[in-house]
């Protein structure tokens, strides 16, 4: 008797289906808040990044982030010359641009990026500090990959012993139990460990 009341009450929601449940969660954003986003980043198009325009800082930033990335020798050469200088925001856009250059620019974006990283807004520092990290990863990786390389080198141009391999210390004394000589003769009492 208990379960018709509450068969009626799931059939009920049943047929209400979706109408019961609020539409905001699920709505999607009103056309004026989307335009007014979207003409703000539309205003923020700075071929080189400043600390000056508040509004664009993020975006200017990611923007030139993802250029360098992309941007090839040419490009960066020319990006270079235009970022010279000793303000903040031109060295820190240098250390962006080295960023992605060849390895032999990492240390110098590296350093520029910890020389000026504290100079730079605050809104604008944990994405200086991640680019800042993620070189930093790839230099150790490189460093990491040259010293395996070095080791391998090493140990192909080491001598091998006269039996055409190395041999591990321990060897000889942890199988000695299992060679038998002319001396010690095959039984059961030596192999089980029982004495007569």
């Amino acid at each position: 008797m208990r379960l018709r009341p509450l068969l009626a009450c799931a059939s009920v929601l049943w047929l209400a289906g979706c109408e019961l449940l609020p539409q905001s969660p699920f709505a999607q954003p009103s056309r004026p808040a989307l335009s007014a986003a979207a003409s703000a980043v539309s205003g923020c198009h700075a071929e080189v990044p400043g600390f000056d325009d508040e509004a664009c800082l993020l975006h200017d930033w990611v923007a030139f982030g993802l250029v360098s990335q992309r941007g090839d020798r040419a490009w960066r050469d020319g990006m270079l010359t235009r970022l010279q200088g000793n303000a903040n925001e031109r060295r820190l856009a240098r250390a962006v641009a080295l960023a992605w250059g060849n390895e032999r620019e990492w240390d110098q974006a590296s350093e520029l990026f910890k020389a000026d990283l504290a100079a730079a807004p605050v809104e604008l520092q944990p994405l200086l500090r991640y680019w800042l990290n993620e070189l930093e990863g790839r230099r150790a990786m490189v460093g990491r990959l040259e010293r395996t390389r070095g080791e391998l080198a090493d140990a192909k141009s080491a001598p091998r012993g006269a039996g055409g391999g190395e041999r591990r210390p321990g060897r000889e004394a942890r199988g000695a139990h299992c060679h038998r000589t002319e001396h010690q003769p095959a039984t059961a009492d030596r192999m089980t460990g029982e004495r007569p």
